[in-house]
């Protein structure tokens, strides 16, 4: 592999492992942000919930389908499908969030090292 295929490949993980889970944390939080304020106060509960459907209701419809219920039924099995993964996406959001910086201190300290590295054998010559 040459350098800028190396440094193509670093920034393509930086993206993927740092920006998109931020920016997609920052948009929902703006998005479901008014829907959970009431009287100048954020329920930060309903807004984790919220933020955390996308990334786990599509896990809940595999574990329950509502199938065989009359309309009640239904309903109240897709509002539950609903709070479980908001709540399991709502940990797997924390989750990313915890990895993104784990990755962002990880590539400042190797951008780090390598400027370092750069800088020894500048001054050696």
């Amino acid at each position: 592999m040459t350098c800028m295929e190396v440094a193509d490949m670093m920034v393509y993980e930086f993206t993927k492992r740092v920006i998109v889970p931020v920016v997609a944390a920052i948009f929902l939080a703006a998005l479901f942000y008014p829907l959970c304020v009431e009287n100048s106060v954020c329920d930060y509960l309903k807004l984790w919930v919220l933020m955390g459907i996308p990334f786990g209701v599509h896990r809940m419809f595999v574990w329950v389908i509502p199938k065989g219920f009359d309309l009640g039924g239904t309903v109240g099995i897709l509002v539950i499908n609903l709070l479980i993964g908001g709540v399991i996406g709502g940990m797997i959001l924390a989750w990313r969030l915890v990895m993104a910086a784990v990755y962002l201190v990880r590539y400042v300290c190797m951008g780090i090292f390598r400027l370092v590295g750069k800088s020894k054998k500048i001054f050696s010559e």
